[in-house]
């Protein structure tokens, strides 16, 4: 490992252009309320699991209820309309970044290194868990694993440990790992996809521990996952191997078991489920990944199974002190280009931002305090699964339309985080939604609003802040002003060109 400055990956702070077909400009999905209860009634499950495209054409082509209305000419356009918006100025901050300059090659030694590999005897069926998002190099780290492995004689496939994510049903997880670049023919194993699970044991509370049915009938189970802060709680453990033993391989069922008492207990939960899983020998060992706070991976541990509980608190501490946050505090106002299931669990990571869903968190002085933010897009790789948006305080029609009650339901009823599911005040545009941002920021006068606009959270290194945070900015020697200021500029629809 060592540090270097490679041409960072999305270096422009550009955001892709977005579609605003004039035709959907006053749309919506199709009875958007009809469509709430229907999936609050568990129906259309199955049309839903392996593509989103009923949802898009719907969305295209039906009108915006009634209610919903916020024609240009309406009340809440007037009250918007004169709120003076900030210039913009780019800044850049720098972060540590230590990094893997070869990741193929730094798994083939960390698995030689911990010889894990030595316990693997020909003909033995193998399977690897894979299933969280937005990880960089997760199918090169998987593919490299599973070529060692078939060196060593065995016969690896993989199964979706990802909770209740893709619509909770076998069709719909597998989907997903196919979006993410996990098919057979690029991981040269078969895919195996269920959502049955057996249970293993119980942990001395009484919770029952659960696993996959097919990956429990193999001769082991490998894990493979990023060590990081969690977004809803804190402790020793928080999102990595163990998570990942206990909610990915365990499945929806796993998931909403370990949900089930809250987040205030989830990290005894989660330890106490993830021995009782260990002690049964199934898992072999886990991988654990660590990144920087350019979203570069900047560390990989290969963990036998009895190291696990031991050794990943010790790296969860690495992986905190790298992770990064909006550098400009306070702010009054930021602004959100995208969020998504492919950026964080939670949409936008409450890291970062200093947004938690949970009372579990209590912000500390690490923690940004930013007034109001609005979110002006859903990535096209979250599929509609708006978790997260309930941390908001103002978001865009282009959002709503985009919401999947399915995918972000499933999601959230086996969580048990409700306000993360909660849908912010909706206004027309980006324009309105930055300006309603401003208009209730709770400051004297508007034209000194203190705002800042990331392209995502995984991309704070860029950022555009209004102008009158120059100085501010001058004065961090992490800091560099990387132009002059501009205006924003808005399409004909009212959206950030």
């Amino acid at each position: 490992m060592r540090n270097e400055k490679p041409t960072p990956q999305n270096a422009g702070f550009t955001v892709k252009p977005r579609s605003h077909p004039e035709a959907s400009r006053r749309k919506f999905l199709a009875g958007a309320a009809a469509t709430g209860v229907a999936v609050a009634l568990g129906k259309a499950s199955s049309g839903f699991a392996a593509t989103n495209s009923a949802h898009e054409t719907n969305s295209a082509t039906s009108t915006l209820p009634a209610n919903f209305a916020n024609p240009a000419d309406s009340p809440i356009n007037a009250i918007l309309k004169d709120i003076p918006l900030p210039r913009l100025v780019p800044i850049e901050t720098k972060f540590d970044r230590p990094i893997i300059a070869d990741v193929a090659a730094e798994v083939v030694a960390k698995l030689r290194a911990s010889r894990v590999l030595d316990a693997i005897r020909p003909g033995m069926k193998l399977a690897i868990g894979a299933g969280s998002r937005g990880i960089t190099n997760l199918p090169l780290v998987t593919r490299t694993l599973i070529d060692e492995l078939k060196k060593a004689g065995a016969e690896p496939f993989i199964f979706p440990a990802m909770g209740s994510h893709g619509g909770a049903t076998p069709k719909g997880q597998r989907a997903l790992l196919e979006r993410m670049g996990f098919t057979e023919k690029a991981m040269g194993v078969p895919i195996r996809a269920t959502m049955d699970v057996v249970q293993v044991g119980a942990a001395p509370g009484g919770l029952p521990a659960f696993v996959d049915a097919i990956a429990a009938q193999a001769d082991g189970i490998i894990v493979v996952n990023r060590i990081k802060p969690h977004t809803t709680f804190r402790g020793k453990i928080e999102s990595g191997l163990t998570k990942m033993i206990v909610i990915g391989v365990g499945k929806q069922k796993g998931a909403e078991t370990c949900h089930s008492l809250g987040y205030g207990r989830m990290e005894q939960n989660l330890v106490a489920l993830c021995r009782t899983t260990l002690a049964t020998g199934k898992i072999l060992f886990g991988v654990g990944l660590i990144e920087n706070a350019y979203h570069e991976t900047c560390r990989i541990e290969v963990l036998p199974a009895a190291q696990i509980p031991a050794q990943e608190p010790l790296l969860l501490a690495e992986a905190r002190s790298l992770m990064p946050t909006v550098p400009m505090n306070p702010l009054d106002v930021l602004i959100i280009d995208e969020v998504g299931k492919n950026i964080s669990g939670t949409g936008f990571d409450p890291n970062v931002v200093g947004r938690y869903p949970t009372a579990d968190v209590a912000l500390t002085p690490r923690d940004p305090r930013i007034t109001r933010i609005a979110v002006l897009d859903i990535t096209k790789k979250s599929d509609g699964n708006g978790t997260g948006l309930g941390l908001a305080d103002f978001t865009t029609e282009r959002v709503f339309r985009k919401f999947n009650f399915i995918e972000t339901y499933c999601n959230l009823l086996t969580s048990t985080t409700a306000a993360a599911a909660r849908i912010p005040m909706v206004l027309r545009n980006d324009r309105q939604a930055i300006q309603a941002a401003i208009k209730t920021c709770l400051i004297g006068d508007p034209r000194k609003v203190r705002l800042g606009r990331i392209r995502n959270t995984l991309s704070v290194d860029r950022m555009l802040v209004s102008e009158n945070l120059v100085e501010e900015a001058k004065a961090n020697p992490k800091m560099t002003v990387a132009g002059r200021a501009a205006d924003m500029t808005f399409d004909a629809d009212g959206n950030l060109a």
